[in-house]
């Protein structure tokens, strides 16, 4: 598996690049605004991209999805079915606050620990709640990887003031089902470096 982050849009939300080199099938997580250099990236490296997959609709992580789509129009855009609400209101999601209102419609809707196949990359969601009403995080098992979306930060925790938001939510969403993974589990976080499960236990400051 290849992860390439590039980090998109006005406060530089991590856009992921994820494929499996076996296949060259792939899938980008959190395009915060659409980039070219992305887009080039994918196509000098002849990722055929399956899915375009937001761990939440927060206009941050979600503003690039219409450029992609035009790029690689038969990928299909994955959310956790309790975000649809907020991916469609350019309120809810501050798309409207960011000057470019996007209301998206998700090609497809998952719910807590559905799984998924890229190529050889076999992935899990988790349902995780507190940022907002329907945040998830994306997990490879095989691979230790997780992207936590804005559940989980470097030594942080996402932002609980928003409409929808609740920090007693996401805390139970990080302690039942981020903490039980391997403490060497790499986390891929929607903001900041990437920090891992074990150290994220032992020293972050909010959970």
């Amino acid at each position: 598996m290849q992860v390439y982050n590039i980090p998109t849009g006005a406060i530089g939300t991590n856009t992921y690049l994820v494929f499996d080199e076996e296949t060259n099938k792939g899938f980008l997580v959190d395009p915060g605004s659409y980039s070219s250099g992305i887009a080039e990236k994918i196509k000098e490296l002849g990722i055929d991209i399956i899915y375009i997959m937001l761990t939440h609709g927060h206009a941050d992580h979600i503003m690039g999805v219409e450029g992609f789509k035009g790029d690689f129009p038969d990928a299909k855009v994955v959310a956790n079915i309790n975000e649809k609400e907020m991916l469609g209101d350019v309120n809810f999601n501050m798309s409207l606050q960011f000057g470019q209102p996007t209301s998206i419609d998700a090609d497809i809707y998952v719910d807590d620990e559905e799984e998924m196949e890229v190529g050889g990359l076999k992935l899990k969601f988790f349902f995780t709640p507190g940022h907002s009403p329907g945040g998830m995080c994306i997990y490879i098992p095989e691979e230790k990887t997780l992207f936590s979306g804005d559940t989980l930060f470097q030594a942080s925790i996402g932002r609980t003031d928003f409409p929808g938001c609740s920090f007693k939510a996401l805390e139970e969403s990080i302690h039942t089902k981020l903490w039980p993974l391997p403490d060497d589990t790499t986390v891929f976080p929607g903001h900041m470096g990437p920090t891992n499960i074990g150290f994220e236990k032992e020293h972050n400051p909010f959970v």
